[in-house]
């Protein structure tokens, strides 16, 4: 029997500050659907030219009033990136707390706007240990 991965669902409090989140992540929309007798949006957002590696958010209309809460039932979201130390910038450069920061220059956590733990690996071998990154403490849990 053959399994095919098809996406991971995350619940989100505010779409728009959660695409956003995505968006820095390098992720881009590539379906949505407004149901309105459900009264839900679902939005796909995936790296480029990887439409079938989705995260799939789930924004209800009415309001979800277990958002945000610690979500590390879940697990995390992890991405590839091509630079760590770039990425982790960017991220805090436009508000986002970098929790467990690139200290061995391969690995990183953020969290979503929703809580969700997002892990940032560097793709192929680790960069070289940098500042302000190697001394840097963690921030919360992750």
């Amino acid at each position: 029997m053959k399994v095919k991965y098809l996406h991971t669902m995350v619940r989100v409090a505010d779409l728009e500050k959660s695409m956003a989140f995505y968006r820095l992540l390098g992720l881009e929309e590539t379906r949505r659907v407004d149901n309105e007798s459900g009264r839900f949006t679902l939005v796909f957002m995936a790296p480029p030219g990887q439409p079938e590696c989705p995260v799939e958010l789930t924004y209800n209309w009415d309001g979800d009033d277990g958002l945000p809460s610690d979500s590390r039932h879940f697990g995390h979201l992890a991405y590839g990136v091509e630079n760590i130390y770039e990425m982790c910038q960017s991220l805090q450069d436009n508000g986002v707390t970098i929790n467990r920061p690139p200290r061995d220059g391969r690995m990183a956590f953020v969290r979503s706007p929703d809580n969700i733990s997002v892990e940032l690996l560097q793709i192929g071998d680790a960069l070289p240990k940098k500042e302000p990154w190697a001394s840097m403490e963690s921030t919360g849990h992750w």
